[in-house]
């Protein structure tokens, strides 16, 4: 392979960790710019007069324009790059979270324009994680992947950790518009920063050291070299495949089931502790945190765990066992915290299932890019989108559900799903490649 970066002797820190954990940041302000009208919710149901299921329509509406764009996303992202597209990506979402605040609540058809807003915003953040995983796949060698997706992933538990705290402080001083336009403004910072860093391929970074890049490059799993250089791709993408193999099925019914259970607690964690646990606005703000440290803990470990099983027990037991394990123990923690009568105890339980869930996310992307190749991204954007409309479907059904039947009901609903995300798993093969295939499935 002929390398075209210039290199520098000597030895530092890879390159590749410091752009990935740039990417955490990345992740961590898209869930705060998706999961702050969850935590603003009070205050916009009350300017818009709106009620739950009308607030869970606002935050469908962002899922919905997420997902529809999550195939597109990973097209471009393939095509032009993961550095261009984050960075517009980045631009596109700072402009409607700053609209959402902008949203007029008194004239006719507000909530409509408030949907086509979140709906908008949704089309834009769905740059984030088809381009983190093309980037993923180019970056690190497989065997990192793990580890890698789970930085990237630490970045939901991170932000959505930061959301309850930072916007209920902004808006109890200056409002909830103040706290949007905060989050579009630091938005614009972040994404010139990541512009400015990283390079779509180790091998055009002039800060990879040759050291680096031979490690990267032999660890790769390519069957070719792809062009290193930040130009398009002309390769077409092979939808028949995708579309047809059994992996991107599994997963993608597997991650419908966790974006279900992970958008109970991105949409309605904080309202369920405050208006059925009965917990203040500020002490609410506090225990909402908790499943998203723990999503971040867990995101973190699970990629580490992943890497470590796979390399001493084998890529089976390190990439679906173990997301298997972790879906059927979050099931069983959601019913436990759901029943608990103490509501410091449910916060615990009910965190440390989150906690859980988050154990297998790395699982799914480490997958799609080994499974994918230089379709990376289209492959982990097919597979999100239908994890987008888990996301979509519990924001409106969880109240209605909760409203009929009562809120166990509602974690009920979640646990079976769980156990069905988990059982998923063990359809999945870890060792298929997409440029391996025929026309027959895999």
């Amino acid at each position: 392979m002929k390398i075209h970066a210039a290199k520098s002797p000597g030895n530092g820190l890879p390159i590749r960790y410091l752009l990935v954990s740039w990417l955490l940041v990345l992740s961590a302000l898209a869930f705060i710019d998706r999961t702050n009208t969850s935590i603003a919710g009070v205050q916009i149901r009350s300017e818009f007069k709106i009620d739950n299921v009308h607030l869970g329509w606002v935050v469908s509406a962002f899922l919905v324009g997420y997902a529809l764009c999550q195939i597109p996303a990973g097209v471009l992202a393939r095509r032009i790059g993961p550095r261009l597209l984050l960075m517009l990506g980045v631009i596109w979402w700072g402009i409607f979270t700053a609209l959402t605040a902008m949203a007029p609540p008194g004239v006719h058809g507000s909530l409509l324009i408030l949907l086509a807003i979140r709906f908008s915003l949704g089309a834009g953040a769905a740059a984030m994680y088809p381009s983190a995983n093309q980037f993923v796949e180019r970056w690190f060698p497989m065997e990192e992947r793990g580890k890698a997706n789970g930085i990237v992933f630490g970045g939901v538990g991170l932000g959505s950790g930061i959301t309850p705290v930072l916007i209920t402080t902004i808006t109890l001083h200056y409002g909830w518009h103040a706290a949007f336009y905060f989050c579009a403004m630091i938005g614009l910072v972040i994404g010139a920063v990541w512009y400015l860093i990283a390079r779509n391929t180790p091998e055009t970074h002039p800060w990879v050291r040759a050291a680096e890049l031979e490690h990267i490059v032999r660890g790769r799993g390519d069957l070719h070299s792809v062009a290193a250089n930040e130009g398009p791709l002309d390769a077409t993408v092979p939808w028949k495949k995708i579309f047809q193999s059994r992996n991107v099925l599994a997963l993608s019914g597997s991650y419908f089931t966790y974006g279900y259970i992970s958008w109970i607690f991105f949409s309605w964690f904080y309202l369920y502790l405050a208006e059925v646990r009965g917990l203040s606005l500020k002490t609410s703000a506090l225990y909402s945190a908790m499943p998203f440290i723990a999503m971040m803990l867990g995101s973190l470990l699970g990629g580490v765990a992943s890497d470590l099983i796979a390399r001493h027990l084998g890529a089976r037991v390190g990439r679906c066992f173990l997301p298997a394990f972790s879906l059927s123990l979050t099931g069983l923690l959601l019913v436990l915290g759901s029943r608990a009568h103490n509501a410091v105890t449910a916060s615990i339980v009910l965190a440390c299932g989150a906690g859980a869930l988050y154990v297998s996310q790395s699982c799914f992307f480490s997958v799609t890019a080994d499974f994918g190749g230089e379709h990376a991204g289209v492959v982990s954007g097919t597979m999100n989108m239908c994890c987008q409309i888990g996301g979509a479907t519990t924001a409106s059904l969880t109240p209605l559900i909760a409203s009929h039947f009562g809120w166990e009901a509602s974690f009920l609903t979640a646990t079976i799903l769980a156990v069905l995300g988990a059982i998923a798993w063990l359809f999945v093969d870890p060792a298929a490649r997409l440029a391996k295939m025929g026309d027959a499935t895999a």
